[in-house]
């Protein structure tokens, strides 16, 4: 169905990406604004808050358990150091029947990732399936060409194979994924 009413169950399955976009049953992915509204927080039955930033203040509700892991936005910062031990407290809290908003200032960077390593470590899927998940819940992921380094390390100490690789663009070095986009993108 190509129609807009086509679209339709896709919207309600995958919230506004400037809202909570749902990744799995017990995990959600957002920005700094979405993560700090209460009604959004209450109406999903969010547990867990975990804040990837180091810009982003949060509100503290009642009945959520918050969590900071300050990294910046940067190809430069070290969010490798976290991978398992957020995939390790997301599972925990799903284990827990809990639910975890994981997010950052615009839910782009930072928290995708966190969101990818999580899949590939507690859900076995390559990196390039993570990355395509997550896309399809909230198209307007795109962590930084340091972050995709590090996945892409992650991916190989967990699977000992990896399914994305770093090349050269006329942008400079990016994730094959996005070879076809640049492409794209220059043609114009």
């Amino acid at each position: 169905m190509n129609t807009a009413f086509g679209l339709i169950p896709l919207l309600f399955r995958h919230p506004s990406s400037y809202g909570l976009s749902r990744i799995t049953s017990s995990l959600y992915l957002s920005d700094g604004e979405a993560a700090n509204n209460k009604l959004f927080l209450y109406a999903n039955q969010i547990t867990t808050v975990i804040n990837v930033s180091v810009e982003v203040v949060n509100t503290y509700f009642p009945g959520i358990y918050y969590i900071h892991v300050p990294v910046a936005d940067t190809p430069s910062a070290c969010l490798y150091d976290f991978f398992d031990p957020v995939a390790d407290k997301i599972h925990a809290v799903d284990l827990n029947e809990g639910r975890t908003l994981l997010h950052c200032a615009a839910g782009v960077s930072r928290s995708a990732a966190l969101c990818m390593a999580y899949l590939m470590k507690y859900r076995s899927m390559s990196l390039a399936s993570a990355h395509s998940w997550v896309k399809t819940c909230r198209p307007i992921i795109r962590p930084n060409v340091g972050f995709w380094q590090q996945l892409i390390q992650y991916e190989d100490k967990l699977f000992g194979k990896t399914t994305v690789r770093m090349i050269h663009s006329p942008l400079g070095m990016i994730p094959d994924l996005y070879q076809n986009e640049i492409r794209e993108m220059i043609s114009f």
